[in-house]
């Protein structure tokens, strides 16, 4: 009986006595007010914020304390487009018929890891084989270090389409896919297509809604989908709880997307005036992606790197995303932050936030559309992308105040993510 009640106090004492860790921070970005804080300390238990106290304290002895007292500390940032799976390279076409999905889900956890360590506490997969939604599962158990995944499974198009898996193949390989490989031509497709999404365990819908850059295809821009298809896609959506996104070049496609009940336009290369209203009736958010238009055209000049057919596009659509977003900031569209990392080097997604920039938008308004914003888009606004008391400890630090260097994002030198450090210099 005394051996019982001495386990059971011992228990009760670990329980009470938990260790809690202490981070010390020079300063902290306070996105929702806009403000960076001096010499405070965030306290974490388990997986959440406990407190954010004045001053640099340190707890019990039991305690661990982490000293970021000469680094700015802000909250675990979210990427809204990504492609977990791949990595562009000049044998990325070849890729599709060498490798095995064992070879993509292996490759997919570096991936991971590099996107976790910039920083990247959070993503959105925007569409690969379904290998994305194994990862998921696998950073949820802890067997896999990387950022917490929302993915769309396999992204949806129609046959042609930016998203048919079979395009640039000979006739004897195309077959004739349809919604289970995520490719649809009726409004009854496009339904049957969200419900077999949802089945296979996806978390978010992405449509195809124009041509796009890096299929082999013909066309960059013009519209894929009939207006009854999207709204079949987003009401089936809405009756299973799932974010919208439409990857859009043209200008036609984008309106399409956005009346038919599309929330986050990805890209958004040719957008007219027009459609940027639209955007703001409708309260769409465009999700800029000028990373992947710097880089497609910077590699667009390489012989070789892409097939002629999409080389071509790259040099026309490419360079016009900066621009258009310099635009749609002005005029008032809201924004989401998306990189679509993938396209360019995994880990390497803290370039947006120098181009955002470059573009006129204030760096505080960048960091809070990469965080504020993106967890409200997410549903997690009430968990994530704030530093504040019961949020998941979602915790990383730079070198310097980004308001005053934006460079300082890309050298991210302290990661935690829901309490646990996975990176620490």
């Amino acid at each position: 009986m005394k051996k019982i009640l001495l386990v059971s106090i011992s228990l009760c004492t670990s329980i009470l006595f938990a260790q809690e860790t202490y981070l010390q921070c020079g300063k902290i970005v306070d996105v929702q007010s806009g403000k960076v804080l001096s010499e405070k300390t965030i306290v974490v238990s388990g997986n959440s914020i406990k407190s954010i106290q004045n001053g640099y304290k340190t707890g019990s002895a039991e305690d661990k304390v982490i000293d970021l007292k000469n680094k700015t500390v802000l909250p675990g940032f979210i990427d809204l487009h990504v492609h977990i799976e791949g990595q562009s390279s000049p044998r990325s076409y070849i890729q599709r018929y060498t490798d095995n999905e064992a070879d993509v889900a292996l490759q997919s956890t570096v991936y991971a890891k590099n996107t976790l360590m910039a920083g990247f506490t959070t993503v959105r997969d925007l569409g690969g084989s379904g290998v994305n939604i194994a990862l998921r599962k696998a950073i949820n158990k802890g067997s896999v270090v990387g950022p917490r995944i929302f993915t769309a499974g396999k992204a949806i198009g129609t046959t042609g389409g930016h998203a048919d898996p079979t395009n640039g193949m000979k006739k004897s390989l195309m077959g004739d896919p349809g919604p289970k490989e995520g490719v649809v031509n009726s409004p009854e497709d496009g339904k049957k297509a969200v419900r077999q999404r949802y089945k296979d365990g996806a978390d978010v819908i992405k449509i195809t809604a124009t041509g796009g850059v890096l299929s082999v295809a013909k066309s960059g821009q013009n519209p894929q989908f009939t207006m009854e298809e999207i709204k079949a896609i987003t009401d089936t959506a809405k009756d299973y709880n799932m974010l919208t996104a439409a990857h859009a070049h043209g200008d036609e496609g984008m309106q399409r997307a956005v009346k038919g009940g599309i929330k986050t336009i990805e890209h958004g290369t040719l957008m007219s005036d027009e459609t940027m209203d639209l955007m703001i009736q409708y309260n769409s958010f465009l999700v800029p992606t000028i990373t992947a238009g710097k880089q497609v055209t910077e590699k667009a000049k390489i012989t070789g790197y892409f097939p002629e057919v999409v080389a071509k596009k790259a040099r026309e659509i490419g360079p016009k995303i900066q621009g258009m977003f310099q635009r749609a900031y002005k005029k008032g569209v809201p924004i989401a932050f998306g990189t679509d990392a993938g396209v360019f080097p995994h880990g390497e997604n803290a370039r947006e936030f120098t181009y955002m920039v470059e573009a006129g938008m204030p760096i505080m308004a960048a960091l809070k559309s990469a965080t504020i914003t993106n967890a409200t888009l997410l549903g997690m606004g009430d968990n994530l992308g704030q530093l504040k008391e019961g949020f998941l400890a979602d915790i990383v630090a730079v070198d310097e105040n980004p308001i005053n260097n934006v460079e300082t994002l890309k050298n991210v030198v302290f990661v935690m993510k829901e309490g646990q450090i996975f990176k620490s210099e």
